[in-house]
């Protein structure tokens, strides 16, 4: 949990756009192991470094499941560990029978998920502000 908290917070905060906002919600930064305990987080690792990792949410056989995180360390970005772990996302969703993955995105991500095959469908609200409602359709 150390190690996923470490890259949870620092790409968090590695967007200016929303370190405003975490600093005045410093709770925000705090990465529960509940998902972790229940098996539904994939963690990417180099060297033996944690270097991202993305969990989802729903039930097994349900239409969709949830991409609830998705966190990269900032040294790693763009260097396909967020695509590896869609990938590996997209195997699991669709061996658990569901037919999408939802997201609801950061706006400063939008052109990663797109590039990794979401589409927009709205906005959705969140604590911090407007969020992009995303879909992935698993075909």
């Amino acid at each position: 949990m150390p190690s996923l908290r470490r890259v949870f917070r620092a790409a968090s905060l590695s967007n200016a756009g929303d370190r405003a906002a975490l600093a005045a919600h410093p709770e925000a930064l705090e990465l529960a192991d509940r998902a972790v305990r229940e098996g539904r987080t994939r963690v990417a690792t180099e060297g033996g470094e944690v270097v991202g990792f993305a969990t989802l949410a729903g039930s097994d056989g349900g239409e969709e499941l949830e991409l609830e995180d998705l966190f990269v360390a900032p040294d790693r970005m763009r260097q396909g560990i967020g695509r590896r772990l869609m990938v590996d996302a997209a195997g699991i969703a669709r061996r658990r029978g569901a037919r999408r993955i939802v997201v609801v995105g950061n706006p400063h991500a939008r052109a990663f998920y797109e590039d990794v095959g979401f589409r927009t469908v709205g906005e959705a609200a969140t604590e911090f502000g407007p969020g992009l409602d995303m879909r992935l359709e698993l075909g």
